[in-house]
């Protein structure tokens, strides 16, 4: 799902210490040469990180990456060598040298189908989506530029096994409804999904939700999506697989700004400017969204209390890439984030509006070293500082309804965190490939609530402060292991310590300052250890037919969120509980992948995933419209489907697309209350689809459409008729036109019917109505440079 690109590879074999111009000859005994090149795209641009790799006839294998300014340089030990490069994105690239390969060699690769792109995901490593035993989607740059999405969530949903815990795009629900979930694996705000950006952990450190606001959507040079459990390689979160956000490296003298406007007052500006000098490259992105929002009652519910949810944010990043030598490449990145939403509803007391506010500012960096054996070690920290803060209204029951609101809660969540990992690699011979990897984890957070009168909801009563530490530490390894032509197995096992510490509930009354029966200054720690092996295995039946098969275990541990914090929803109050335990999970998968013709691809994969002690949210109580429920672990849930995509390229122009899910997710075992046994999980709908068709010629127009239907589901665990969702689809429309060098025209729309669909119940909530934006791009670039 890349778009048509070429990659051209300069290769000077140079040797140390010859004093002679011309291509040398090389030839047993004599001193060791060096392969040198740069690695470009189709546009003449340097490409940084693309791995490039050496397999001699006979001894290691070599690895190295191309640096800031695309240039790279690898041992060359001459005889017989099969040179590899790959770079995100493209198909790879394979060559045979030799001694008498001459200086200069050019490597062009064809566009990459869906089997050809290389990712980067589901092995910690490059490898091609043809040859891995796992379900894998990537959505290109092109693909991204092309929606008429605002936010990352929206681009992801034209991936059917996609899913935030509600239907509703991230445009107007809360934060902590921003969990993602893959193939319907205990749906919650809590994320059972991994999501990196550039390979770092993105997920809220406190809750585990996603910003999708946070997400330098106009950056994104790829989105990786591995559907299968990665707690082998990731641990924690990666439970239910794995989302990688991939931003595009620095290019020479680039600068772009995109300019667009929409309806409901929706103004947006991204901005993008890069360059190399020498052995550093910087790049430097912001955006900026407002908009008044839309209501998210349903119109015949409405009452006073509603209004619109809306939404303001502001991103900035700094990435510097630093290639001191050609065996040490470094990073760094820093981030700043800010968003102000509106939750559409605010008092009638006071006039109060509900909303949240979210700062977030985040430092990561790291650095990769070619050792002498031609191994490669890579070391990377990261750190982040996060201030969320919340009110609560509550909608007591009243003539007319909703015609009475009053502030119940005020929440402020100071949130620390910090981690590492530090990952080794090497190929062992000409067929294993090894990794050995740690990481850890440390993050510290507390939930500081002020409780209001029941009255008017404008006095403090009640001071609560429940948090606590959360450390985690992991190890890993892999074997990527080739014992026969068209066979590639994958072993790879891994054992996570985790430990929940200083917890505390202190809660007085106020002005008193009397403690109430709830205050605890210290709550039990809780601590467990994990492991989590996995086989997997993929045979190339013929050049266009291959089969797969996985079987792993994985687990998530709960955030300091589902321990010590208690929320709101409209009538509905969710209580935390410190006593909650790790989720476990134990799946498999079976894939078939067609081939039949270059331009057709067709893949299949039934899969089923056990799940042990999920974390879900239990129904205590239900007064009136009044509903509390608790978090708990909930026995077992099985769940299990088919998935199936396909893509077909017609010419250089046509692209179709499209995916199903069918899913079955069912609570199997849960003891304390069997009445939920046989019940399907909320928020899981059994059947979800999506159609993608583009026709893309830059000296016409470009133009995408889209379609994602969904089926019913239940909103909540009882699964209550009066509470089911019905199945929808919308449809999205994008356009865009090149109109001079520098200069291109776009518009979009999605819900292109404006089709009102529901995303929720108590009361009844609707999605997104039809949002229309148009604009344009500006990009100053220098002509393709000449090979070197």
């Amino acid at each position: 799902m890349t778009a048509a690109a070429l990659l051209v590879v300069h290769l000077a074999l140079v040797e140390p210490q010859q004093a002679a111009p011309g291509p040398p000859a090389l030839a047993a005994g004599r001193v060791e040469a060096a392969v040198s090149g740069m690695v470009r795209d189709v546009s003449g641009q340097a490409i940084a990180g693309a791995v490039v790799v050496l397999r001699p006839a006979s001894g290691a294998e070599r690895q190295t990456a191309t640096a800031a300014d695309g240039h790279f340089t690898i041992a060359f030990p001459g005889g017989a060598a099969v040179l590899v490069v790959r770079a995100g994105g493209f198909a790879e690239s394979r060559q045979t040298l030799s001694s008498a390969t001459p200086g200069r060699v050019d490597v062009v690769l064809e566009p990459a189908g869906v089997s050809e792109t290389v990712t980067v995901t589901a092995t910690r490593g490059e490898q091609r989506t043809g040859d891995l035993p796992a379900s894998v989607s990537v959505i290109g740059r092109q693909e991204i530029r092309q929606s008429p999405a605002v936010v990352a969530d929206d681009v992801l949903r034209q991936i059917p096994t996609f899913s935030l815990f509600r239907r509703t795009s991230s445009l107007s629900s809360h934060p902590t409804a921003q969990g993602v979930s893959l193939r319907g694996i205990g749906p919650s705000g809590v994320s059972r999904t991994l999501v990196l950006l550039d390979g770092v952990p993105f997920n809220d450190p406190f809750g585990g939700w996603v910003y999708w606001t946070r997400v330098p959507l106009d950056s994104l040079e790829r989105i990786e999506v591995v559907d299968n459990s990665g707690s082998s390689l990731y641990g924690n979160y990666a439970m239910g697989g794995v989302i990688n956000l991939m931003t595009a490296p620095a290019a020479r003298r680039t600068v772009e700004v995109r300019s667009q406007y929409g309806n409901r007052e929706s103004p947006k500006v991204d901005v993008t400017a890069s360059d190399v000098w020498g052995k550093v490259g910087v790049v430097v992105d912001g955006s900026a969204f407002h908009t008044s929002g839309y209501p998210i009652v349903a119109e015949e519910e409405r009452g006073a209390v509603d209004n619109n949810a809306a939404v303001d944010f502001r991103n900035a990043n700094v990435k510097l890439q630093y290639d001191p030598t050609d065996r040490v490449q470094a990073n760094l990145r820093v981030g700043y984030f800010h968003e102000d939403r509106d939750n559409g509803k605010a008092s009638t007391i006071d006039h109060t509006e509900e909303a949240n506010e979210t700062t977030w500012t985040t430092v990561s960096g790291g650095a990769r070293f070619r050792l002498p054996d031609e191994s490669t070690l890579q070391v990377n920290m990261s750190g982040d500082i996060e201030t969320f803060r919340s009110n609560f209204l509550a909608v007591p029951a009243a003539t007319p309804p909703r015609s009475i609101g009053r502030m119940t809660l005020n929440q402020r969540v100071p949130t620390n965190a910090i981690g590492g990992t530090a990952q080794w690699s090497r190929g062992v011979g000409r067929n294993q490939f090894l990794t050995l990897g740690t990481d850890w984890r440390h993050v510290d957070g507390d939930s500081e609530e002020d409780g209001l009168d029941p009255l008017t909801g404008t006095q403090v009563i009640l001071h609560r402060v429940s948090g606590g530490t959360q450390r985690s530490l992991g190890a890993f390894v892999q074997d990527l292991w080739t014992p026969a032509s068209g066979l590639m197995v994958t072993l790879s096992a891994r054992v996570d310590r985790w430990r929940n510490y200083d917890g505390h509930n202190l809660e007085n009354a106020v002005p008193s300052g009397t403690p109430t029966a709830n205050n605890a200054p210290s709550l039990p720690a809780r601590d467990d250890t994990v492991a989590s092996p996995r086989l997997a295995a993929r045979y190339h039946l013929t050049n266009w037919a291959s089969v797969w098969g996985d079987l792993g275990w994985g687990f998530r541990a709960p955030t300091l969120n589902e321990l010590y914090r208690q929320f709101r929803v409209g009538t509905v109050l969710t209580l935390a509980n410190n006593q909650l335990g790790p989720e476990r999970l134990v799946g498999g998968e079976a894939g078939l992948s067609l081939q039949p013709v270059r331009n057709l691809t067709w893949r299949t994969t039934w899969f089923d995933n056990r799940v042990k002690d999920p974390v879900s949210n239990v129904t205590l109580t239900t007064v009136g419209a009044n509903v509390t429920q608790q978090r708990q672990n909930l026995g077992r849930t099985k769940i299990t489907g088919i998935q199936t995509d396909v893509e077909y390229r017609i010419g250089t122009s046509w692209s179709l697309g499209g995916g199903y899910l069918f899913n079955r997710a069912r609570v199997t075992e849960f003891a304390s209350n069997p009445g939920l046994v046989g019940k399907s999980l909320p928020q899981v709908p059994t059947h979800r689809g999506s159609v993608q068709v583009e026709y893309a010629n830059p000296r016409i127009v470009n133009v995408a459409f889209g379609l994602q239907a969904l089926g019913e589901q239940f909103d909540d665990d009882q699964n209550t008729p009066s509470r089911v969702l019905p199945e929808y689809a919308v449809l999205s429309l994008s356009a865009s036109r090149r109109v001079s060098k520098n200069l291109e025209l776009f518009a979009g729309v999605q819900n292109l019917t404006d089709r009102e669909y529901f995303v929720g119940t108590l009361p009844t909530t609707i999605g997104t109505p039809r949002l229309i934006n148009g604009g344009v791009r500006v990009r100053f670039a220098p002509r393709a440079a000449a090979a070197k």
